[in-house]
Formats: C-alpha cells, sequence, structure tokens
C-alpha cells in the first residue's frame, strides 16, 4: 500500500493525491505544463504521467484540449486516474497503463510531452526508495525510447517538448536528431547569473527551422525565496511560451 497525502499546484486549481515518500510532482511539472499551447479540439499525450501532476496542470489550463497519458507503474495508474476524477477532467483526460517501449505505430497525437526521468547512473546518487526508482533513474527506457514513442504517436509535424536536466541537453538532441528538428531550448535558471539547472526542450517531427535558443528563466529575483514575478505568474496557471 503507498501511502498518499493531498497537495495542490497552480495556486489550488489542481488538487493532486501523491505519495508521501515516492516521487513529488512539483516546480518542474508546472513549467512543462506551462510550456505547452494547443487549441480546443487537439489531442495531446504525455508519456510517463506518474500521478498526474503535469498532465493535470496542462489539462487546467488548455481548455477543450483532449488528454491521454500513458503510464507503467499500476499503482501511479490508479493514483493518476484518482486524481482525474478528484480534479472533473474524466470527460477529456484518459490514462492509459502500458510501457512506451511497447507503443506500436499509432498517429494520434497532435502534440507529446514528457519529464523522464533524470539519472542513469544508480551509483551517481544515493539509491531512492522503491517509489521513486522509475520516477529517477532511466533503468531500460533510456531517452531514445521516450523519442521513438512519441515519434509513434504524433500525426503530421507535431511538437514533443521535455523538461530535463541542463547537463542532459546533448543527450536529448542526439535522441532526437533523426526524426525530430527545429529545436527550441529554454534554459532554467536558479537566479541571475548562475548556471541553469533546467532545459525545457521542444521539437518538431520533421522539423527543418533554425535551432533557438531562448532568454532564461530566471526563477528567483536577487537573493530573496521567493519567485520571481514572472514564475509566480506561470505558477498560477499563466503560459511559459516558447515562441
Amino acid at each position: 500500500m503507498i501511502e498518499t497525502d493531498h497537495s495542490t499546484l497552480l495556486d489550488g486549481r489542481v488538487r493532486l493525491n501523491q505519495p508521501v515518500k515516492g516521487y513529488r510532482a512539483g516546480m518542474d511539472a508546472v513549467l512543462l505544463a506551462a510550456s505547452l499551447e494547443a487549441k480546443a479540439g487537439t489531442h495531446v499525450v504525455e508519456l510517463g504521467c506518474g500521478v498526474g501532476g503535469a498532465l493535470l496542470c496542462a489539462a487546467r489550463r488548455l481548455e477543450g484540449v483532449h488528454f491521454t497519458a500513458w503510464e507503467r507503474e499500476a499503482w501511479a495508474a490508479e493514483i493518476a486516474r484518482y486524481n482525474v476524477n478528484e480534479n472533473a477532467l474524466g470527460d477529456r483526460v484518459e490514462i492509459v497503463s502500458g510501457d512506451i517501449s511497447e507503443i506500436a505505430p499509432r498517429p494520434m497525437a497532435d502534440q507529446v510531452f514528457c519529464n523522464p526521468p533524470f539519472f542513469d547512473d544508480p551509483s551517481s546518487l544515493r539509491t531512492p526508495a522503491p517509489e521513486k526508482q522509475h520516477a529517477w533513474l532511466t533503468g531500460d527506457t533510456p531517452l531514445p525510447v521516450w523519442t521513438r514513442a512519441a515519434a509513434r504517436l504524433i500525426k503530421g509535424q507535431g511538437y514533443l517538448t521535455f523538461i530535463h536536466r541542463a547537463d542532459a541537453l546533448p543527450d536529448i538532441l542526439s535522441a532526437t536528431e533523426r526524426e525530430f528538428g527545429s529545436v527550441v531550448i529554454k534554459p532554467v535558471q536558479p537566479r541571475a547569473g548562475r548556471e541553469a539547472k533546467r532545459v525545457i526542450v521542444r521539437v518538431r517531427k520533421g522539423g527543418r527551422a533554425p535551432a533557438r535558443i531562448l532568454a532564461p528563466l530566471v526563477l528567483h529575483a536577487g537573493e530573496e525565496r521567493a519567485y520571481a514575478p514572472e514564475v509566480q505568474a506561470i505558477y498560477a496557471g499563466g503560459a511559459l511560451g516558447l515562441e
């Protein structure tokens, strides 16, 4: 039995039941959801939704958009379904139990987004709790598995959007270079003048436009602990533009 508690995102607009000791959705989920733009009537897919943090933030922001999310951990998929119902989004958000590596070619999505596991070397960090291992460690699903799954699901020249560690950027570019292009990179810095710790990367299937590196998002102004005004607006449900 996974012990859970209730929290909220987007200034309380998203209610989230999530593990007390496992991976907990927070700022990364909010930023990933804020980076998406989609018109009503389109279909957006998340790969590896966990308990639904980014998924539900995106669904709350993008009214009229249909979402499908894959999750291979049965317990996480069950909690995600509970969270979908708790937020009254069951009419346009569906959770599929399944491994993304087994997705067959099925062009259905206008765009795909994901927050893949961040670490590929178990010896480089303290062994995470069992509830965190698939969320933190790539295991048998390295980045190319995620990009291949996305390519199988995206129809036309749809988009794929990641959030990841900044130092994983070369791996992201390598994993997407065969089927994706038109790269847009948004660095995320803890403070001005500091190194970026995260990157949000958007690529387009079959895209050929030149790569672009946007101005960074700076989370905190000066040495203040509070989030910068732009980040506070994002946390309230605003958009993080990638244009």
